[in-house]
């Protein structure tokens, strides 16, 4: 029904569509077809829900909508700036009761009084009652062009039409009956459903009539009305095309491009020596062979199905309701009727092939990257609003016009990235380093392309990575080449200071303040290369403070939100004290200070040569900014790093570890990852003289400390222990805080962060459901994506927390509640959770984050005995532990079977073999019991697990043990994994059950059926 619904609208020009009565249960969004986008809300699947359709131009220009109930819902749209508000209504019918009927009308009074008088308004509903011909003593709300009698459901029309100072639109229109009855069952026809809009916009409505023979809905015919709003006339903007980079994943292309580009240089991969000429041909020569995308939207890839068979079918079924619609006899009756069974079984059938080709081929190697992008452009369709079209200025006015809201982004954007915050001009001076700086080799330049991701967006030049690494051994001596002219002129090419910047919603507060994105720069891919060159050398030279987790080789963020947990557990279980200060920067890469830069990289020790290229990269840059209206004027970018280089995250690193030189202290009472700060100490008088210290040394420099963002914690807090000020000003105190995406609570518990890892993993979840509910996909795909997105979200950061068997068990819930409902499994059809993991191939989440755990613990304990980890596990506080029960101070005791067996720190290298070991112990494969296995261990081992000093003897002692105890594969592939419940008790059963049913067979009595 919807493609064919989508089919009408095409064939018929209708831009919007209100619909009634859909039964569809949900509240989202969902493409039909051609470009049409249903909104739509529903409760039941049997009984009411509304929804509007759009044409694909105005899916962009959403701004809000808006689901009251399954009978009221309404869409803003914002159109060459003239806001349009579409409602769609469903009135209970004449014989509902009189309480849902003033339900019914009180929800749609309150959507119209939250619309502004200045905005327009169109109402498409089926009101279920008639408001009459002739409109005497109702003139000024409704024409005279009605059908029949006014009932009660229609005085209730004309009443709300008066009090909201709006007309009905059908009735202005004289038309044949035909074109003015709405509904038509067995004998009866009538007026039901109706278009309204506010009186003073019926000039812009030249035309309004029921479109008769249209098979789409049985008894209720479509109502049409033109509308043309009053607007500006606006410049059609040029719709950017691309060239179709991603076929150079395909060898065949590659080699194509090869070829035509050898052609182009005269018979050999010998690029120019200037990059100016090596663009442009290489630009060329990917449009010639590549060619160029149309800019627009791709089809829905999910009507393949909508051939041209089913559209001859349906063109047949509405020529025969339209020959019913003239002359109704039973003839003509039965012929409508058959066509209408016929054309389902075609649809039917012509819907199920397409999908078993596209499932068939999602179940391959080769279509799971078609499966995830599936996913993507389902999770997509489904959201209501995809792109931010209006947004507010600085007094938080709404601006529609494209062109203010393009002026409002560069004015954000210039002035963030050109206003430096007030600061003290240094006095001092540094030396430079004047050294000779080797030329940059070829293999320097082969690592820098290696850590180069390709299918990212390419820069205003149009050339990505991928041309690089087709074009090989060529591509490095080129690149090469030009990065040693760059070293040598200290000047780049041009091209390379333009980007674009992409702003990227920050996921909370307000969609339409600019301040809430984050701007992101599209730059080039081969000043990304050569970004990557320079880090490399700089990383060399530069050494980083201990304290600086942020973009540091053998760091992560789970280092320091480990190191914090633990010495948040040290102090809670010797019952002390711990003061912790989360400081926040404002903008923190945007306001950067240029000067300050160059100071800090020439003070760490950076070679002059190195400064000045750096100081090339950020000189004359210039960007536009590009948003949903399209690209604003450029303008240049004087403060800051840029957001999106490659080489940004390393010298802010540099920047931080040169101010904070003088106030931090060692980890982890200082603990750094970017720019986020966490300062901790014993007592709150010393936690706050050193944040005053910190804000002082930032602040003096250009950073600024934000007063909103920074909070403060405090962990075993006795009474009275106030909070610190900064400046005079209290910082927010907070119970828990979000540290490097894991919660840490003051009271040292870690029931806030399981709940968040559980809607984590709901987030997820939802994201892909798309494909997870789809029961037409494979059991064995389902628990591939699942592992693949859901999972990690769940176990982000759960290897540094201590989970009690409650909060393990509340994660499991969860997880099986997700694949049940991705395996379309009720907890009513008494399946059991082995069987619904197995099919799925996934395993228990309580052992994966033990397994996380031990493989954490294995970690830390390999690192050297300076590494952060280390020295929190062997931090000793003085202090009593609280009465009662203490809590356990090293949960990885339980997670294997004898901690004799992880104590082993003097010959750390067998550590990893006896994690594999614990888990091969750990009873998981076989049926011989934990016990047995451990004793056969002992016997092989001369009475006692105590490995032998060498490899080799280990090895075989372990593989012989194994051998013997839990046995070897047949070496045949195993069964199908969805029939391990198939078991001989289940066999048993069907057998009985085959026996009986032939007993009955045979003998046909009450007593055998029953049995």
């Amino acid at each position: 029904k919807g493609r064919e619904l989508a089919d009408v609208m095409e064939r018929r020009k209708v831009d919007i569509l209100c619909v009634q009565e859909t039964r569809w249960k949900g509240s989202k969004a969902r493409s039909i077809g051609a470009g049409f986008k249903l909104f739509y809300y529903g409760v039941d699947s049997k009984r009411n829900g509304v929804g509007v359709v759009l044409k694909e131009e105005f899916v962009r220009n959403v701004l809000e909508v808006k689901r009251v109930s399954d009978r009221v819902m309404s869409l803003k749209l914002e159109i060459e700036g003239v806001m349009l508000n579409v409602v769609s209504g469903y009135a209970p019918q004449v014989g509902c009761e009189l309480e849902e009927k003033e339900r019914f009308w009180s929800e749609l009074d309150e959507v119209m009084e939250s619309i502004s008088m200045g905005e327009r308004v169109v109402i498409g509903a089926d009101f279920n009652g008639h408001v009459g011909e002739g409109n005497t003593g109702d003139e000024e709300v409704m024409g005279k062009f009605g059908v029949k009698e006014r009932n009660l459901e229609g005085q209730m029309v004309v009443d709300f039409a008066k009090r909201m100072d709006m007309g009905v639109v059908n009735t202005y229109f004289q038309k044949r009956e035909e074109h003015r009855v709405t509904y038509k069952s067995g004998g009866r026809s009538t007026q039901v459903d109706y278009i309204l809009c506010r009186r003073g916009n019926l000039k812009e409505i030249s035309d309004c009539k029921v479109v008769v023979g249209e098979s789409v809905a049985r008894q209720h015919r479509m109502v049409v009305c033109r509308m043309t709003l009053m607007v500006c006339k606006k410049k059609r903007s040029e719709i950017e095309k691309k060239t179709k980079w991603w076929k150079l994943k395909k060898e065949e292309c590659c080699e194509e491009f090869r070829q035509k580009l050898r052609q182009a240089l005269g018979g050999q991969v010998v690029l120019p020596d200037d990059w100016e000429t090596t663009a442009e041909v290489i630009r060329e020569t990917g449009r010639k062979v590549l060619g160029v995308s149309s800019g627009r939207r791709k089809e829905d890839k999910e009507t393949w199905w909508w051939n041209e068979e089913v559209q001859d079918s349906i063109q047949r079924k509405r020529l025969a309701k339209k020959k019913w619609d003239m002359d109704r006899t039973e003839e003509n009756r039965q012929e409508y009727k058959e066509l209408q069974r016929r054309v389902k079984r075609e649809v039917s059938k012509a819907k199920q092939k397409a999908y078993d080709e596209l499932y068939t081929r999602l179940d391959t190697r080769e279509g799971e990257k078609d499966l995830y992008r599936l996913a993507r452009q389902r999770d997509r369709d489904g959201k209501d609003v995809q792109q931010v079209r209006v947004i507010k200025d600085r007094d938080g006015r709404v601006l529609t016009s494209e062109e203010s809201v393009q002026r409002r982004w560069k004015e954000y954007f210039e002035e963030l990235m050109n206003e430096e915050n007030e600061r003290e001009k240094r006095v001092e001076g540094v030396n430079s380093v004047e050294q000779k700086v080797d030329k940059i080799r070829k293999d320097e330049v082969r690592k820098a392309l290696k850590r180069m991701k390709s299918g990212k967006a390419v820069g205003p030049d149009d050339i990505p990575v991928e041309v690089w690494k087709c074009l090989g051994e060529a591509a490095v001596e080129f690149l090469a080449s030009l990065f040693n002219r760059v070293l040598e002129s200290e000047r780049m090419p041009e091209e390379w200071r333009r980007s674009v910047l992409v702003p990227i919603f920050k996921n909370k507060g307000d969609v339409q303040s600019c301040s809430n994105y984050r701007g992101i720069k599209l730059m080039s891919h081969t000043m990304k290369v050569w970004e990557r060159v320079v880090e490399a050398r700089l990383r060399k030279v530069v050494e980083i403070c201990e304290q600086q987790y942020g973009f540091m080789p053998r760091k992560s963020t789970t280092d320091a939100i480990f190191a914090l947990r633990i010495l948040m557990e040290k102090y809670r279980d010797g019952q002390r004290e711990l003061h912790c200060v989360f400081v926040d920067l404002e903008k923190a890469y945007d306001r950067v200070p240029r000067e300050e830069l160059w100071y800090c990289m020439r003070k760490s020790g950076v070679a002059e040569k190195y400064v000045r290229v750096v100081q090339d990269m950020y000189e004359r840059s210039r960007t536009v900014v590009r948003c949903a209206v399209g690209q604003t004027e450029e303008f240049n970018v004087e403060v800051g790093l840029h957001q999106g280089s490659a080489l940004s995250p390393f010298l802010f690193a540099i920047v931080m570890d040169q101010l904070s030189e003088e106030v931090r202290q060692e980890s982890p009472w200082t603990m750094m990852f970017a720019d986020d700060i966490v300062i901790c100490s014993e007592n709150r008088e010393q936690v706050e003289e050193n944040l005053e210290r910190w804000r002082f040394a930032l602040e003096r420099r250009g950073m600024k400390v934000s007063r909103s963002k920074t909070e403060y914690m405090c962990v075993n807090e006795r009474e009275g222990s106030g909070t610190v000020r900064l400046q005079g000003e209290e910082v927010k105190k907070v119970q828990e805080f979000k540290y490097l995406g894991s919660t840490v609570q003051s009271n040292g518990e870690c029931g806030k962060e399981v709940k968040k890892r559980v809607q984590a993993g709901w987030n997820g979840w939802r994201k892909v459901s798309g494909v997870l509910c789809d029961q037409k996909i494979s059991a064995r795909i389902k628990g591939k994506v699942y592992r693949t997105v859901v999972r990690p979200a769940m176990l982000y950061g759960l290897e540094t927390v201590s989970l009690r068997k409650r909060q393990e068990s509340e994660l499991e819930v969860a997880e099986l509640k997700m694949l049940r409902f991705s395996l379309g499994v009720t907890r009513l059809d008494r399946i059991r959770n082995e069987y619904i993991r197995g099919t799925a191939h996934v395993g228990r989440l309580g052992d994966k984050v033990r397994e996380t755990r031990l493989r954490w613990f294995g970690h830390v304990q390999r690192r050297e005995s300076e590494y952060i980890g280390r020295r929190m596990l062997d931090m000793e506080l003085p202090g009593r532990r609280q009465r009662g029960r203490p809590k356990r101070r090293n949960t990885v005791r339980g997670l294997a079977h004898t901690w004799s067996q992880y104590t082993v720190k003097v010959n750390i290298r067998w550590l990893n073999l006896l994690s594999v070991l614990m888990t091969t112990l750990r009873g998981q494969h076989g049926s011989a019991s934990m016990a047995v296995r451990r004793q056969k261990l002992r016997q092989a081992l001369g009475g006692q697990v105590v490995l032998p000093d060498d490899w080799e003897t280990t090895a075989e002692v372990i593989r012989e043990t194994g051998r013997k105890v839990l046995g070897v594969s047949s070496g045949r592939r195993k069964e199908d994994k969805e029939t391990w419940w198939w078991n001989e008790k289940v066999q048993d059963s069907i057998q009985r059950k085959r026996l009986a049913k032939k007993k009955w067979d045979m003998d046909r009595t009450e007593e055998n059926r029953q049995e």
